[in-house]
This record gives structure tokens, sequence and C-alpha cells, in this order.
């Protein structure tokens, strides 16, 4: 399995430079440098290893070669169906369906996206564990982002915190809302429960964007962006708002004609870690949630 590597070649403007902060500004975190130097990774400059003393010079090619990573010994890598959208040697963009977790937990120990991404990535010989960068709940159907590597990882998770990672979802909610709206209010953990969220004056700062798109006696179809991203951030706000998704009988609403939360991330868009190209993915409706709009 070929070890993960990047390369860049020195500019006239870095001619000079301490290689240390030539790799900062390649976006090589500190971490990533120490995982190099004790993990089994190097640095090289035309072919020779070197240190982050280095003084780099114009034309200079530099090379990182970032140790390989393996699962965690919880994460049992499983053959299964993947339904693949998008797939490079960085990202892997994939349609994930209800009832999946994303990850293993102590209920689901076994067929989640990390466990099948994990057999996939035995199967393909590639050297990596599995980085989830945009994160679904079980119940939730759609388009996921997977990072191939920790520093990809890190690269996208920056993007994330600069709100280049936009997420577009599609619901059904009680209720007949209003034709657009805003709702900011924080989020935390419900004082009586592990896994409940609610909006409370001491949680961390949510915003949640929705558009209705069309609306029957008793619900309303609605596009929703997220601005920030918090555990069950949408379906914390709708609910307060006096809209909870249908199925979702966690946060109010009813079992009656769906048995999952209607919630559906429909596209995402985030620019590509290496090239920097906009890169937008998009899924459709799921059946169930098909049928209750017809």
């Amino acid at each position: 399995m070929k070890a993960f590597e990047l390369s860049w070649k020195v500019a006239a403007e870095q001619d000079g430079m301490v290689l240390r902060e030539y790799l900062k500004g390649q976006n090589i975190s500190k971490a990533a440098l120490t995982d190099i130097k004790f993990q089994g990774g190097k640095i090289e400059v035309n072919g020779h290893e070197e240190t982050v003393r280095y003084i780099v010079k114009q034309r200079d090619k530099v090379t990182v070669q970032f140790p390989p990573e393996t699962c965690s010994d919880g994460l049992i890598a499983e053959d299964g169906p993947l339904d693949i959208v998008y797939e490079d040697d960085y990202v892997l963009v994939i349609n994930k369906p209800a009832f999946m977790s994303t990850i293993p937990s102590r209920e689901h120990p076994t067929g989640s996206v990390a466990n099948i991404v994990a057999g996939y990535y035995e199967k393909q010989c590639i050297p990596s564990t599995v980085h989830v960068v945009t994160r679904l709940d079980r119940d939730t159907s759609g388009i996921m982002l997977i990072a191939k590597h920790r520093h990809v990882h890190h690269l996208l998770s920056e993007q994330q915190k600069r709100g280049d990672v936009k997420r577009t979802y599609a619901a059904l909610v009680h209720g007949r809302t209003e034709a657009k709206g805003k709702i900011e209010e924080p989020i935390g953990r419900k004082s009586s429960s592990i896994i409940e969220r609610e909006v409370r004056e001491d949680g961390q700062y949510a915003c949640t964007l929705f558009e209705r798109l069309q609306v029957t006696d008793d619900f309303s179809y609605v596009q929703l962006r997220l601005m920030t991203g918090r555990t069950h951030q949408i379906r914390v706000h709708m609910a307060y708002i006096g809209h909870p998704l249908l199925g979702d009988d966690l946060y109010g609403g009813t079992l009656e004609r769906i048995n999952r939360q209607a919630l559906h991330c429909r596209r995402i868009q985030f620019l590509h870690p290496m090239t920097g190209e906009l890169m937008v993915f998009e899924a459709d409706l799921v059946d169930d949630m098909k049928r209750l709009l017809k």
C-alpha cells in the first residue's frame, strides 16, 4: 500500500524560508509534523530526507510522506453496499440510506458507514482509517462527505470553520410553515438525556435557514440550509418553532406516515482540498419521502 504523500515546488518568493514555516504555509499542521516525525513519515527535499530546520531554496522539490494509518481496534471492516457518488485519491462522497449509522455504537456495533468504508478501503488497499467530515443521524438519508486521509480531513475541517462546506437538506414537517425563515437559537444537551438536545441559553450558537417548497393539508415540504453543524440541529430547531419533522417522535413528530424522521441531505458543496475546485453533489429524495409528496 503506497503511503499518502504530497509534493510542492518552492517559489521565488519562498526562497530562504525555514522548512517548518514553508510547510505551515502548505497547511501542514503541527500535529501532522509530530506524526511524521514519530510515527513513520518523512520529509524530503530533492529526494533527500531533511529536518524542519532546513532552509528552502527556489525550485526545491519538497515532499511530505505521511505515516500509514490503521483503523482502531473497535472498527470492524465489513463487506457491504456502498452507494458512491464521487471518489478520487482524497475524498469519498456517498449517498447514505436511512437506518444506517454513521459510526458503530453500543446499540449498532456493525453495519455502519464506517464499517463498510473500512472494508472498502481494505479491498482497494487504501492505507487509511475512516474520516467522516459530514455526519448524518442514523435515520437521516443522503449525501455524506468522507476524507480519505487525516490531513485531508484537517483541510476540510478548516473549510467547515470558514463556512465553505455547505449542505442543503429536504424535510417534511408537521403543519404549515412560513414561506421562509431563519432560526437562530443556541442548542445544548438536554440535562435529563444523553441523546436529546434542546434550545437553551447556555447552548452553542446555531443557525438554520428554511424555505417552504410545497404544502399539504397537514405537512410542509421544506428546504433547509445549515449555517452551523450542531447535533440534531434541524430536528431541534424545527420542533422549537412548532413544526417537528414527520416521523421524529424524539422531538414531537408522529410515526403515522413514516417510520423515521423525514430528513434527507440533498446537496453538498465544498472546495476540493487539493485543487480548490468547487465541488457540488446531489442525491434525489428517497422513496418513502417521495411517496408522501405524491
